[in-house]
């Protein structure tokens, strides 16, 4: 039984995105033996030219290169150094493909005439540099200040000389470049040395002759200053000012505070460590003596009594010397405090006058001064570059075997660097691999074609009813039990489920170009009907180029253009084929003058009848883009089907057919998607998955051949449930 279309709701995004990956896979494998081809190209190409190619062999020579520094630590002080200095590391790698060093090389080993001896190339110098910057390679060991010089050559025994000759020069060079700069250096410092001696002597004839023209009195010089004695008296009289200055102030600030003293304590303060006076201490100690000896006798006596008097008298006599002394230890504080302040008056002015005649010294002095700072100045610089001169010239003297060291000399190689077959080939198959898949897309990409249900749908805004695989043949010569039937049986299904009014049986199948399996289409479809019961009619429409008489192995003298233009009736023309239900009509005879006649009353005539005589009538149609017969049977039929051969025309020319159909009023009610190469193209194998076992279901009519009933000439038969239906790609 033919299989029942199913609705499918759209698959999910992920769904969608699995799918595109599919679609690229599904491009490779239509592809596959373009890409196969162009893959095949490279390699063998890669293969054969790295054969044909002379072997390159590689030497490599090991040297670390290091700044310069001596074997023994320089005498002169060296500035810090940083870490590590990637610039040193470049600038040596120039300094080994130069032409200092380089055109060495050239002359040592004699690299022109051996490279024309060997070449026949004519070189000279510059040209033979040229040639062997290009077959150096310098590189830098990582993370080590060790440097490879790797060179090239076709001879291996010239690869390894070459390289163990630059290590060579560039060692010597670096040594010689070292001593030369040194050398010039010392002979710079040593002319100017020479000339700053003659400077200094000019110096010190110009300081004799100021001393002499100003008749200066200069006693000492200290760091280019000079002291005179006038310098001395004033440093002499500037500590005496301090010292009575210091007395001064003393003596003042205790005559001051002896005046604030009341009078009769007065000769209290007066003791240590104020005044140390004998005369007064003693008159203080008689006095205290008197007044005791007064107060205890005193009560034993009366104020008339001689000793009393006596003894009073004594102690009146002692007062007034006391105060007596007081006041001359106060008179004699205060000439002390005038003859110090005269000295302190004294000292100042003769400070003032020694500096007045000291800044007279000192303008008369100051061209002495500028003349002998200025000589201190060329002494000074003239010892820095004698210094300098000697810890140079010992610096120059010393080695520098450490600056370069050869770790390892160059050696013949074993094998050959270039080419490297393997490598070459592994590069070789994945430049193919990406070339041919790239091509493959980019065909891909100019390839307009309609290669998808997708492309159908989308452009035509069409369903797609069946897809027909590739190599399909007549269903009549290849029996009921034909791999290719259950293709036919879901278009038969999607027809009847598709179509709206079950009197819309008159079917024409058109193409947009010729070739796209047009006729082999219908015929297949009228078979299966034929086969599931159905009274059927096929009709070669295909006025010009008939080719369904052929396949069916019937004539074609009469047929529908006789029958048009009255000259058969239509039980003469109608021709029975192998299958019992199946009649054919052929396209017949066509006389130049009949060119449009299925644009013809005759032809809806014929339309009529055909459709009631017949369950189901299919029309063979020309190309509908070649001539207008197509146009004409698709607007007279009920229905009509687009078949589209897969990968064969543009897209335009399908839409182009489409739009033409709608035009003149037909119904389109679907397209067949033809010759699908089922092999290369997995994504349509689910369309014929069933094919195989669809033909052995005994319950289907006409099976095993068993008649169809009557009522199912009238009716489609239910659809069979193992019959794929048809699903939208995606």
């Amino acid at each position: 039984m033919d299989a029942a279309p199913q609705l499918t709701d759209p698959a999910p995004t992920t769904t969608e995105n699995r799918l595109h990956f599919l679609d690229y896979w599904r491009i490779i494998r239509m592809r596959g033996l373009l890409i196969f081809v162009v893959f095949a190209l490279v390699v063998g190409t890669t293969a054969v030219l790295t054969h044909l190619m002379e072997p390159t062999y590689m030497s490599t020579v090991r040297m670390e290169v290091q700044k310069d520094v001596g074997d023994i630590s320089s005498l002169m002080p060296q500035q810090q150094q940083g870490g590590f200095d990637p610039y040193f590391v470049m600038t040596q790698f120039e300094i080994l493909q130069s032409k200092e060093v380089l055109y060495k090389v050239i002359d040592d080993l004699k690299l022109v005439q051996r490279w024309d001896q060997k070449y026949r190339l004519g070189l000279s110098k510059p040209k033979a540099y040229q040639v062997l910057t290009k077959l150096i390679d310098p590189r830098q060991v990582r993370n080590t200040s060790i440097i490879e010089i790797n060179v090239y050559s076709k001879d291996k025994e010239e690869a390894a000389e070459i390289a163990n000759k630059i290590a060579d020069i560039y060692k010597s060079s670096r040594d010689d470049q070292r001593k030369r700069l040194g050398q010039q250096g010392l002979k710079v410092l040593r002319e100017r040395a020479a000339e700053q001696a003659s400077l200094v002597g000019s110096a010190e004839t110009n300081v004799n002759h100021i001393l002499k023209e100003k008749g200066l009195n200069v006693i000492a010089e200290n760091g280019g200053g000079i002291m005179s004695l006038e310098t001395d008296t004033i440093r002499s009289l500037e500590q005496q000012l301090i010292e009575i200055r210091g007395i001064y102030t003393k003596k003042e600030t205790i005559f001051q505070e002896l005046r604030k003293v009341k009078p009769e304590q007065l000769k209290n303060a007066l003791g240590p460590p104020i005044v140390n006076d004998e005369i007064l201490s003693r008159r203080l100690e008689e006095h205290s003596a008197a007044e005791k000896e007064f107060v205890s006798k005193s009560k034993d006596l009366g104020p008339l009594n001689p000793d009393y008097v006596r003894m009073q008298a004594v102690i009146v006599k002692l007062n007034q010397q006391v105060d007596d002394r007081v006041n001359g230890i106060m008179l004699g504080l205060e000439t002390d405090l005038k003859a110090q302040a005269a000295a302190l008056t004294l000292t100042e002015a003769k400070l003032e006058e020694a500096k007045i005649r000291n800044r007279a010294a000192g303008e008369k002095n100051r061209s002495y001064q500028m003349a002998i700072s200025h000589l201190e100045d060329l002494k000074r610089l003239l010892a820095t570059m004698q210094a300098k001169i000697i810890l140079e010239a010992s610096d120059v003297e010393m080695t520098r075997s450490t600056a370069v060291q050869v770790t390892d000399h160059a050696e013949p190689a074993i094998k050959a660097a270039y080419p490297k077959m393997t490598l070459n080939v592994a590069l070789g198959a994945f430049v193919g691999i990406i070339l041919g898949i790239g091509l493959a897309f980019f065909i891909e990409y100019l390839d307009t074609s309609v290669k998808t249900i997708d492309d159908v749908e989308r452009a035509l805004q069409a369903p797609v009813l069946a897809v027909i695989p590739q190599n399909v043949g007549a269903l009549l010569d290849e029996g009921t039990d034909s791999p290719h039937a259950e293709a036919y049986r879901v278009l038969r299904t999607n027809i009847l489920f598709t179509r709206k009014d079950d009197k819309a049986n008159a079917i024409t199948v058109v193409s947009g170009g010729a070739g796209e399996g047009k006729s082999t289409t219908v015929l297949n479809l009228a078979t299966i009907f034929a086969q599931n019961g159905n009274k059927v009619l096929l009709v070669d429409s295909d006025l010009r180029r008939p080719s369904l008489h052929k396949r069916l192995g019937l004539s074609n003298s009469l047929g529908l253009t006789n029958y048009l233009l009255g000259q058969n009736k239509l039980e003469e023309v109608i021709q029975h084929s192998a299958l019992a239900n199946l009649h054919f009509l052929p396209s017949g005879r066509l006389p130049s003058s009949a060119l449009g006649i299925l644009n013809s009353p005759q032809m809806k005539d014929f339309i009529k009848e055909a459709k009631s005589r017949y369950d189901f009538v299919f029309f063979d149609a020309p190309p509908i883009m070649g001539v207008s017969d197509a146009t004409v049977l698709a607007s007279g039929a009920d229905l009509a089907i687009l078949v589209i051969q897969y990968r064969k025309y543009p897209q335009s020319l399908a839409i182009r057919s489409r739009q033409m159909v709608e035009k003149v009023g037909g119904r389109l009610i679907g397209v067949v998607l033809n010759n699908i190469n089922l092999a290369s193209d997995a994504s349509y194998y689910y369309y014929s998955g069933y094919n195989y076992r669809s033909n052995n279901n005994a319950d289907e009519p006409g099976a095993n051949g068993k008649p169809p009933g009557k009522a199912d000439r009238h009716k489609p038969a239910a659809p069979a449930a193992d019959s794929p239906a048809i699903k939208p790609k995606y």
